[in-house]
């Protein structure tokens, strides 16, 4: 079986460079008093190296960017690699933190070879801006040490492998320091060397667990793989090297977020319309916006706008040091209709949702308010104001064999008819209703056209006599 693992030497150093538009000088920093893990080129090139202490490499770079991030920050990071691996290969086995292996033998049917496969995922980490070392195996362990070491190639030829492998230094095999000093004074210098021992002689100088290390890179130990699956929903997090005060600050770090967010919609073939938005804070308080749309939607422009707009009716509580972009309902997406040769849209229903869900982030999502029809055959009474919904789709409405005629400018209290009606058009129909509330009506309605040319709706109440109820257009 073939093996492929993606090593991310620099993954959290990658994950804090993507929030800046201008690239800085930029180390990542642990433990205490605290050292350098990771250093970008640019603070290499002024001197600045890993392990080195923080106050040293202050000293050679004073405006030098500092990330301190937490280890169960590496977990949710490499997870979200994993899940844009995850439309490349299914079997995943996640190995933090900075790893992920994937089986590759089935793949190769898919993409024709393991070339057109390892191309696909250097472009794939190059859009991502992450620094990518790729190796291929004949077990998961020694696909893992080849890729660590930087000794990967795109091969699969099992001589070529076996040979690679056995010329890996043993200080690259991440043995304990207490082996590779025991081997070392048994002339041991190359993993091939170690190989070539008897098993007998093995199991003597070294302990169980080393042992079994071994046999699980050689492939002489079963080495069971736990597959990993993706969350039913998206999540992605960036930290900010530099706090952000102003609002214009997110946008450039969305739009990666964003455009992730719409190849994820892409590979499910869903739509989305709620997102939510959470912004942590240097003094540790957190602020959630939910940003709606009226309609489904995919385009990582189109969420982009809301949030604009969403973000400059609500200003920052105070400095934003992380932020993170959740979304977990996920809509089935219908089939694109209204569109010409050219795949320009022409329906009148994604124009109206982008504007209400527009109007929505900017004023609030329950500024916005629309007609549904109540229970009550009162014309007065027959509608109330709702929260806007999402329309429904085509031939969902209620059908009709014969609608009433109702005008579409009602008034808001029926006027006393002032002159007889030169014509009737329609009528009666009898509407005798309310005797539960009090306010019970007994009308016959007609449809009849005035001596000034207008069609209104009029009727006849048994008690106060003709009344004009609405105006047809």
């Amino acid at each position: 079986m073939l093996w492929l693992y993606l090593h991310f030497p620099h993954l959290l150093l990658d994950h804090v460079r993507r929030s800046r538009e201008n690239p800085v000088a930029t180390a990542i920093v642990e433990g205490s008093p605290p050292q350098v893990r990771q250093a970008c080129p640019l603070a290499q090139q002024q001197g600045v190296s890993p392990g080195m202490r923080l106050k040293t490499a202050l000293s050679l770079v004073p405006d030098l960017a500092i990330a301190q991030l937490k280890p169960s920050q590496e977990h949710v990071i490499l997870e979200q690699q994993a899940r844009w691996l995850y439309r490349y290969a299914a079997q995943l086995v996640l190995y933090p933190p900075d790893g992920l292996l994937l089986e590759a033998s089935s793949l190769l049917r898919l993409y024709g070879n393991l070339d057109s496969l390892w191309q696909a995922l250097i472009q794939a980490a190059s859009r991502r801006q992450l620094t990518l070392r790729l190796a291929t195996g004949l077990t998961p362990r020694a696909t893992r040490l080849l890729a660590r070491a930087d000794r990967g190639q795109c091969t699969q030829d099992t001589a070529t492998l076996t040979r690679t492998l056995n010329q890996l230094p043993l200080a690259d095999t991440e043995l304990e320091p207490g082996t590779l000093t025991r081997l070392r004074r048994l002339g041991l210098t190359h993993l091939g060397e170690v190989f070539q021992l008897p098993p007998k002689e093995l199991a003597r100088r070294l302990d169980p667990d080393t042992l079994a290390f071994l046999q699980r890179i050689q492939g002489s130990r079963p080495d069971p793989q736990a597959f990993w699956q993706p969350p039913h929903r998206f999540h992605q997090h960036i930290d900010f090297i530099c706090d952000v005060e102003q609002t214009q600050g997110l946008l450039f770090p969305l739009h990666p977020m964003l455009s992730e967010l719409e190849e994820d919609l892409q590979w499910r073939q869903v739509d989305t319309d709620r997102l939510q938005l959470t912004l942590h804070h240097r003094d540790g308080d957190t602020q959630t916006l939910s940003v709606c749309r009226s309609g489904p939607e995919h385009r990582a422009s189109a969420f982009l706008e809301l949030i604009r707009l969403r973000l400059e009716s609500h200003p920052l509580n105070a400095p934003v040091c992380a932020m993170a972009l959740t979304v977990t309902r996920f809509l089935p997406r219908d089939t694109p209709s209204g569109t010409d040769l050219l795949g320009e849209t022409f329906d009148l229903r994604e124009a109206w949702q982008t504007l209400t869900s527009r109007l929505q982030a900017r004023l609030g999502e329950q500024a916005l308010q629309q007609l549904a029809p109540h229970a009550d055959h009162r014309p007065e009474r027959a509608w109330v104001t709702t929260p806007l919904q999402r329309p429904r789709k085509p031939g969902a409405e209620r059908s009709w064999s014969h609608p009433p005629a109702r005008p579409l400018w009602l008034l808001p209290a029926p006027e006393p008819l002032q002159q007889s009606p030169e014509h009737w058009l329609a009528g009666p129909e009898r509407i005798c209703s309310g005797w539960w509330d009090g306010r019970q009506v007994q009308r016959d309605y007609y449809t009849a056209q005035l001596p000034d040319g207008q069609v209104a709706w009029i009727f006849r109440d048994v008690r106060d006599g003709w009344f004009i109820h609405g105006w047809f257009g």
